[in-house]
């Protein structure tokens, strides 16, 4: 058999790597603790599963339920932005219901790259909006992420001849994976950038709301006219626990949102219906829950912060987000210093250049572990020589 060329040169995931390679040393007896993976390890609140529950006992939920999300729920997700960030959103025009933010960023790329047009991507970034890029049969060109600049990028630099073929543009904030934020201000000089190079600004914002010291994200989308040329991406995986559940939305532009509408009718048949109708129940609940939650993420972010502090490390203290990025020690790449804590330490990273050739020089913790795991894998690295 021959595959397709873009399935021969599409790099694999990097989790999928780190997997085969936990579960290798896994079976020679070691204890490893993963901090590379994302993935939220507290359930949602008990009346969101309470939901899904009284759902499924329908005997009439488990046909198909609809391409877009049904009614209810994309009403949910208007009413979520009006209430969270003051956006007002068309529920029948605006929104649009995903089977977890991941799948409608690949498939964003498929609405709008032809082969020959290129794609502006975040370097540091997640790995989709390039693997995206590449499956639609387009090309990627990647702009840096800086800590001098706080990790916010340079538009004015990217090249013209870049722009002159670009039709999407990412940004990320809260970022994956150097925990960075912006501001309102930045976010309006980059609606503005979109306008006038007629590109399409894509934010994924999967962690606006996951916030530490009283930090809340803002929306891209509350810059007026911003819904001219954008959409943002969400995800319930991070903001209500249900990562496993997949339930995400695109919203904003009514024309880009309706492609990729189009595009995920002849992919997939939409969400399951008892698990929209609890996606409803997260949305619209008490939303307080949620302010214990990231507490306990900013303890382990604390937790791990002082290990590595204590180490001579200097990571920054993230506003936001699951993740503490943190530069690696002298005498190290990213990939050998993961590989050192992993073998002689138990303790899975993830390395930085897993998001792009500016990842160098750093790793990614996830704070997505029990807080006894957390404390234990900081230890462990605590007692190693480096």
């Amino acid at each position: 058999m021959r595959l397709a060329q873009r399935v021969a040169n599409l790099p694999p995931y990097v989790f999928a790597g780190l997997e085969k390679r936990v579960n290798a040393l896994r079976a020679q007896g070691m204890d490893i603790i993963r901090l590379d993976m994302g993935s939220p390890d507290l359930p949602p609140p008990q009346e969101v599963i309470d939901a899904l529950y009284r759902s499924a006992q329908d005997p009439t939920h488990h046909g198909y339920a609809g391409f877009s999300g049904i009614p209810p729920l994309r009403q949910a997700m208007a009413a979520y932005y009006d209430r969270r960030f003051g956006v007002k959103l068309d529920p029948n025009n605006e929104v649009l219901a995903l089977i977890g933010s991941k799948e409608g960023i690949v498939n964003m790329h498929l609405a709008f790259i032809d082969p020959g047009d290129v794609t502006l991507v975040p370097d540091p970034g997640y790995s989709p909006y390039t693997m995206g890029t590449y499956l639609a049969g387009g090309s990627v060109v990647s702009f840096p992420l800086l800590p001098e600049r706080a990790w916010l990028p340079d538009l004015d630099a990217i090249p013209a001849d870049a722009l002159r073929k670009a039709k999407l543009i990412w940004l990320n904030y809260p970022n994956n994976p150097t925990g960075a934020t912006a501001d309102l201000a930045f976010f309006e000089k980059a609606v503005a950038f979109a306008r006038k190079h007629d590109i399409l600004l894509c934010h994924d914002a999967p962690y606006c709301d996951v916030g530490f010291d009283g930090y809340r994200a803002p929306s891209l989308l509350e810059i007026p006219g911003a819904k001219e040329v954008a959409v943002e991406f969400n995800s319930l995986s991070k903001s209500h626990n249900l990562a496993g559940w997949r339930v995400g939305m695109a919203v904003g532009n009514a024309q880009a949102v309706q492609a990729l509408g189009q595009v995920k009718s002849n992919i997939d048949s939409g969400i399951f219906r008892s698990v929209q109708d609890a996606a409803m129940a997260a949305l619209m609940g008490d939303q307080e829950w949620t302010e214990e939650r990231n507490g306990v993420y900013q303890e382990r972010r604390d937790i791990v912060l002082e290990g590595l502090r204590a180490k001579g490390l200097t990571p920054e203290t993230p506003r936001a987000g699951l993740y503490v990025w943190t530069p690696i020690p002298s005498g190290y790449t990213s990939a050998s210093f993961a590989t050192y804590l992993m073998e002689k330490g138990g303790v899975s990273l993830t390395p930085g250049t897993a998001f792009g050739p500016q990842g160098e020089g750093y790793v990614r913790i996830s704070l997505g572990t029990a807080t006894p795991r957390v404390r234990e894998a900081t230890e462990r690295i605590r007692k190693l020589d480096f």
